[in-house]
């Protein structure tokens, strides 16, 4: 090698530790676990990460809620259930046309106008009182998703919501926990994250694996009746990813009319609470904000014509958990029923 080739490679060198040290070093992903309340519930999220990502995820609540909430009064929602407004907005749209599709497969089981009814026996809005059968029949011709439309404003992207009853109002609490966990999930997904769970109330969109480089492992609780949420046994633990799953029950949200048990879940189409032996439906489907509407509508068909229901649908499978009828609702007496699609990973 000659003097000039030495030190030119001498100076390359030492340009190359130069930019070494300037360079610095490129962050290291980690797992971050965000919780907190929201919507009446809890949320627990886990990623993986460079940058923790909660104040983005709040901030998302936060443009959620003003869209679907009941309980805030200048939401997009309230504001077309008073009709202060008709004009939605983009969740609302989704929203709308996921249940949209999940009422015409449940014939009619799943419906967004149930609100009347679900405020009449206590479960929204209004507060609990004896319900009379009057009452109900004065309520529900106001109930009915054909009585409510999508419109396409010309020249707009927007859209508004026409009624043919005034009287009709829309609760979105059967389907908004699992579309709040297919925005965070999408948050994360544009923020880089391949690996994560988002758990809302239950709700569950998952991907890739955990941090100890396995599987997901998402629980399905026993439906034992306990209205404090203090009492949690497992029925089943699935081990499982890129997935988006939803539950729903009647062990949780109840209270005693007398005797007689009266459940969240209302059919729309009777305007009555479900009363059969299906305690709990886990739907698994292309998102959560349609397994969430699905498992609702299993809750009101019950665990045979729900089965049915899930079978023609190829987007979704289901595990019911089914009290026996001879020897009651406890732990003891429980049993799941799958669909053909369902599979314990």
């Amino acid at each position: 090698m000659t003097r000039r080739q030495l030190l030119i490679s001498t100076a390359l060198i030492a340009l190359v530790a130069v930019v070494l040290l300037i360079i610095p070093d490129r962050p290291e992903l980690t797992y971050h676990t965000n919780k907190g309340q929201v919507y009446g519930t809890y949320y627990a999220i886990q990623y993986e990460s460079v940058n923790d990502l909660h104040d983005s995820i709040k901030s998302a609540f936060a443009a959620f809620d003003s869209s679907l909430s009941m309980f805030n009064p200048q939401s997009t929602l309230s504001r077309i259930n008073t009709g202060a407004d008709s004009v939605t907005d983009n969740f609302f749209v989704q929203m709308y046309r996921t249940a949209e599709d999940v009422h015409r497969l449940s014939d009619g089981a799943f419906d967004i106008t149930v609100a009347p009814l679900v405020n009449l026996w206590g479960f929204g809005l209004k507060n609990r009182a004896h319900v009379q059968a009057e009452q109900v029949d004065s309520v529900l011709p106001h109930v009915g998703q054909e009585k409510i439309s999508l419109v396409h404003l010309p020249g707009r992207d927007e859209y508004v919501l026409r009624k043919s009853d005034e009287a009709v109002q829309i609760d979105a609490g059967a389907i908004a926990k699992g579309q709040s966990c297919d925005i965070i999930a999408a948050l994360l997904r544009r923020n880089g994250c391949a690996n994560y769970i988002v758990d809302i109330g239950g709700e569950v969109v998952a991907k890739g694996q955990n941090a100890q480089h396995q599987p997901w492992r998402i629980g399905i609780t026993r439906p034992i009746d306990d209205v404090t949420g203090s009492t949690s046994e497992i029925q089943t633990i699935l081990k499982t990813t890129d997935i988006a799953l939803a539950t729903s029950g009647n062990y949780r949200n109840f209270y005693y009319d007398g005797e007689q048990k009266r459940s969240h879940t209302i059919d729309p189409r009777t305007g009555y609470p479900v009363q059969h032996s299906l305690l709990s439906a886990t739907v698994r489907s292309s998102s959560c904000m349609r397994a969430d509407a699905l498992a609702t509508a299993c809750m009101v068909l019950g665990y045979e014509d729900a089965l049915q229901m899930i079978e023609k649908d190829t987007l979704s499978a289901c595990y019911l958990i089914v009290a026996d009828a001879v020897t009651g609702t406890d732990s003891t007496s429980l049993r799941s029923i799958c669909s053909s699609r369902w599979e314990d990973e």
